[in-house]
């Protein structure tokens, strides 16, 4: 048995080792962020950045868009399919098959991380929606009458498209589109009765649900999320920036024009169904989006 001299010795050197590895697990922690997660190069709301790290090879090459390609290998890539069905009561459900890729929506915006991210729907080359999801349904009104091609594509958390071999990750399907009625339709069963057209424009204070937002340093506040809305209810999206801008909702084509440091508001009725995006032009923010049943 050691002397009490050494024993008190061997105690506090036995401390000291036991503090310094507790140190050294909380700064490897603090590297990683909470869950091992990597660290966000701008956060939800903000503009389209590419986020800087080792995964893949960022190009100098874009997309029809105009998002950079991140280039990964061709074993393990992420890929996608494209299946279009007509929908029992109004336009077509669309189905992502995907593979070695998963749907991140609660980190949109942060770094890029290997097979994760979202999807871009577009319509003979014209954006639709961003998708978070393997299911998303296409109202027939936002579909013109004859033949069309949709796109999907994969991009990562930071925005830029997942690519192998300098082209970007996709699938397609072709769709035809009919007036109602008309052999060859996509419609199924009775068709919905339209909502009634309102006699008037209602008035901010009229509106079923109102949304505001603020844009400050291009940031969005509060952070974009999903307001949800019954079909024919109206939303009164009231916004202020602090530049001008010129808010955009798609699917509906609807337009506010932003003037810097006044509030501006949009009163939209929501007479399609589907999940719809309300972004701004020139700095390119997503505010809300729209998801009306």
């Amino acid at each position: 048995m050691p002397p009490p001299r050494a024993a008190r010795r061997l105690r506090r050197t036995a401390r000291a080792a036991a503090l310094l590895a507790l140190a050294l697990l909380l700064a490897g922690g603090a590297a990683t962020g909470c869950g091992g997660r990597a660290t966000t190069h701008h956060k939800p709301g903000t503009s389209h950045e590419q986020a800087s790290g080792s995964v893949g090879t960022l190009l100098t090459a874009t997309d029809a868009t105009g998002h950079r390609l991140r280039e990964v290998p061709a074993q393990g890539a992420p890929e996608v399919q494209l299946t279009v069905r007509p929908d029992s009561e109004d336009g077509w459900n669309l189905q992502l098959a995907v593979k070695n890729y998963r749907f991140t929506p609660d980190s949109t915006g942060g770094a890029a991380l290997p097979g994760a991210g979202h999807a871009h729907l577009e319509l003979d080359g014209r954006k639709l929606a961003r998708l978070y999801g393997p299911w998303f349904h296409l109202p027939a009104a936002q579909v013109p009458e004859g033949a069309h091609t949709l796109t999907v594509r994969l991009y990562a958390d930071d925005h830029t498209a997942w690519a192998v071999s300098g082209k970007p990750v996709g699938g397609a399907a072709q769709l035809t589109a009919t007036a109602p009625g008309q052999a060859g339709g996509h419609s199924h069963g009775e068709s919905p009765a339209p909502v009634p057209a309102p006699t008037s424009t209602p008035t901010p204070e009229q509106a079923d649900r109102t949304v505001a937002i603020t844009i400050r340093d291009g940031k969005v506040s509060p952070a974009p999320a999903r307001t949800e809305l019954r079909r024919g209810e109206h939303v009164a999206l009231r916004v202020t920036s602090d530049r001008a801008d010129t808010l955009h909702v798609h699917g509906y084509d609807k337009e506010l024009v932003l003037p810097a440091g006044q509030e501006a508001t949009l009163i939209l009725t929501a007479d399609r169904t589907g999940l719809f995006e309300v972004e701004t032009h020139e700095s390119n923010l997503v505010l809300t989006q729209l998801l009306v049943r």
